[in-house]
Parts: structure tokens; C-alpha cells; sequence
């Protein structure tokens, strides 16, 4: 029997998604808010953090395996710390299968960050 965890492959609705901030045309955030949104953004922050968080955020499947990321222009032991990074902020999730980690972007990331740097109606 496996014990292998099904997961969701449907995109949530991106009116369904509730964000770490509001917006930020809506309201200043409060100290909480932008402490999240900057971790997340520090996160970001490196050009190789994005790169490999591009790479998993498009990756065909929904999910990439380390070994089909790594080819950033850094070590390998300089990618898992960046991977690291990442899951830190909240961007990444992570599960091991056998030697090979794989790694995948919450569809509700994506939609909360698209969340926070969108304009509300009343300002645009």
C-alpha cells in the first residue's frame, strides 16, 4: 500500500484566495502584513531564488525534481540553500521520494501575491 498524498491539481479561484495583505492600493499595511509580504519578498529578492522559483512555478507537471532545477549557474549545495530559502518564505512546498526531492509552488501563493499587487476597484 502506498502511502503516496494525492494532491489537487485544480487552480483555485483567484476571488477565493485570501492574501497575506491587503492590497496595496486598499489600505497601509499594518506591522504583521508587511513583515509577511517582505520575507516573501526577500525571498524573491535574489535572481537566483527566482530563477529556481520560476522554474518550479512552470514546470510542466506542477512540480520539479531537484535535479531538473539545479542548472542556475550555482553549486549544488548553493542551490539547496536557496531552495531552503524559498520554503522558508512560504513559497515552496517540498516532498522527498527516494533519493530526489520535488518541490512545487501552492497554487494559493501565486494567487495571494497576484492579490496583493493588484489594484482594488476603487482605485483604479
Amino acid at each position: 500500500m502506498s502511502n503516496a498524498e494525492v494532491l489537487s491539481l485544480t487552480e483555485p479561484h483567484i476571488q477565493d484566495v485570501v492574501p497575506c495583505c491587503p492590497p496595496l492600493t486598499e489600505r497601509p499595511m499594518n506591522a504583521e502584513e508587511a513583515e509577511r509580504a517582505a520575507r516573501m519578498f526577500k525571498a524573491l529578492g535574489d535572481p537566483v531564488r527566482l530563477r529556481l522559483f520560476s522554474a518550479v512555478a512552470s514546470h510542466e507537471s506542477g512540480e520539479a525534481c531537484v535535479c531538473d532545477i539545479s542548472d542556475v549557474g550555482v553549486s549544488q549545495p548553493t542551490v539547496s540553500h536557496h531552495l531552503k530559502k524559498l520554503k522558508e518564505a512560504g513559497l515552496l512546498t517540498s516532498e522527498r521520494r527516494g533519493t530526489w526531492v520535488y518541490y512545487r509552488v501552492e497554487p494559493s501563493v501565486l494567487a495571494a501575491m497576484g492579490k496583493l499587487l493588484t489594484t482594488t476597484p476603487a482605485a483604479a
